[in-house]
């Protein structure tokens, strides 16, 4: 059975394990700060929502039978509680025996509390590394713990995982956006990518022909060095090593949620004991055949995992290809990709408000200030990734459009600025009227591009902007009740 036994790779579980735990900490972190002002009782895409327009068994979540804050914000301590005992390696405190029971319990408990989350999350939960993270917490669940080796078939499948997000993700890219084909992508992508971070101004500020080569790096990377994950040592932990490099890269230059940390996560996979001890001062300790029910257990995952696998796997290979889709309630299989188009110009929306009653020329306009996205010109863009920092990815989003008709949580956004609700408040990097409410508030959309060397140098700013359209016209509360629809008098004789 020595196929199905990993005994060259305690370490490499041992690594995976506390690195995948550290990115569950960080998205249920996520979850107890965002999750209940974003989708909860109050939230600008209320719960009730997503119970009352899906089916249960279409997305399945503690929350649509208990679509309550008090049971959100549980969910999410505890989760975070899980996270913690799988970061320090509480299963391996324990005798063998017990260790993987218990290891398969916290992260089974994690892989459904945080299932929860993404299929009660709506549009605020609409990321590839969404189930990205919650298909690779399902097969973690398998890997084992203490001095037992792991299955060796789980070790593939995270293989399997890591091989279609690279692969997926090269694939739409070449039948997406030209720029792809021509190698001139990366002459916007940075300027032009959802929140960009401190190193992002200077790497778009590359000559051409280094984006030419860089873009010709993606194509390697992606499309070439995946099917190098499952082929012998050491080829298959050179294909890790390039990976983590190219998402260390990916994490240098800009703010993608957890999505590079997880891909790195994967990557881990792709080596063995004797690569890490080769290269690494550890050693493995001498490990113990993998239990009969938890090989029983791998091979039946593998089994299904298969038989899932077929659509993913079609969508791929297809022309019309779909990123980041999942074929299944539970998110056990799923596609992945990112950036198939690449937008040539960037805009923001700079939402304000006022305490003036009347609006004049004069009046004065304070604008709310983001965690992550750009709005004063002369801020330097931060670093916040691997937090993910929703509000602001999905106001990217709302950019795009010139109205905020495709994004229908924006209006209530305005009117949580409105009545200076705390937890909408705390979503945003400062609260301009920290004494009184705003009595109006508006929102201008802008084009942003970033300043030449010359120009950061001559005023310090990092953007240049200009205006190119009202996205919504000032509006106070009274507007508010004033367009809500009026219920129609049923009169009785």
């Amino acid at each position: 059975m020595w196929l199905w036994q990993g005994e060259g790779y305690w370490l490499v579980r041992f690594l995976f394990q506390r690195a995948l735990a550290l990115i569950y900490l960080l998205a249920f972190l996520v979850a107890a700060n965002q999750f209940r002002p974003l989708a909860g009782e109050d939230g600008l895409l209320p719960i009730d929502r997503y119970v009352e327009n899906v089916s249960f068994s279409d997305r399945p979540s503690l929350f649509y039978l208990l679509p309550d804050d008090r049971v959100i914000g549980a969910t999410a301590w505890i989760g975070v509680l899980l996270s913690v005992m799988a970061l320090v390696g509480v299963p391996y405190w324990l005798p063998d025996a017990y260790a993987t029971p218990v290891s398969m319990l916290i992260w089974a408990t994690m892989w459904l509390l945080y299932l929860s989350f993404v299929n009660a999350g709506q549009t605020f939960y609409g990321y590839g590394w969404e189930s990205m993270l919650l298909e690779t917490g399902f097969l973690a669940i398998f890997l084992g713990a203490g001095n037992v080796a792991p299955p060796f078939v789980v070790i593939v499948l995270l293989q399997w995982v890591l091989f279609r997000n690279m692969f997926g993700a090269g694939l739409i890219k070449l039948r997406g956006d030209e720029c792809w084909r021509d190698l001139s992508c990366m002459d916007y992508h940075y300027e032009t990518q959802p929140i960009p971070n401190p190193v992002s101004w200077f790497a778009h500020h590359r000559s051409k022909r280094f984006h030419r080569l860089e873009t010709l790096g993606n194509h390697v990377v992606e499309l070439a060095v995946p099917f190098l994950y499952f082929a012998p040592q050491p080829l298959a932990a050179l294909a890790g090593a390039a990976t983590i490099l190219f998402q260390g890269w990916l994490m240098v230059t800009g703010n993608f949620a957890w999505l590079n940390a997880l891909t790195i996560v994967l990557a881990i996979s792709t080596f063995s004991d004797g690569v890490l001890t080769g290269v690494l001062p550890v050693s493995a300790p001498a490990t113990l055949a993998t239990p009969t029910y938890l090989e029983v257990l791998a091979i039946l995952v593998a089994l299904v995992v298969v038989a899932l696998s077929v659509r993913p796997t079609a969508n791929m290979l297809s022309r019309t290809q779909v990123m980041n889709t999942s074929f299944d309630p539970l998110h056990l299989v799923n596609t992945y990709g990112a950036f198939g188009s690449i937008t040539k110009d960037r805009y923001e929306i700079v939402v304000e408000g006022t305490t003036d009653e009347e609006l004049t020329d004069e009046t004065e306009w304070r604008p709310y200030a983001f965690k992550g996205k750009p709005t004063d010109p002369e801020r330097r863009p931060p670093q916040v990734a691997p937090y993910h920092l929703r509000l602001d990815w999905q106001l990217w989003f709302a950019a795009m459009s010139p109205s905020p008709y495709r994004s229908p949580w924006f209006p209530r956004l305005l009117i949580k600025l409105l009545e200076g609700d705390e937890a909408t408040l705390d979503l945003l990097a400062e609260n301009p009227f920290p004494d009184e409410l705003p009595e109006y508030v508006r929102a201008t959309r802008y084009r942003y591009r970033y300043t030449t060397p010359e120009e950061r140098g001559e005023t310090s700013r990092w953007w240049e902007r200009e205006p190119v359209g009202t996205y919504v016209r000032p509006t106070s509360l009274e507007d508010v009740e004033r367009r809500k629809p009026r219920r129609r008098r049923r009169w009785t004789s």
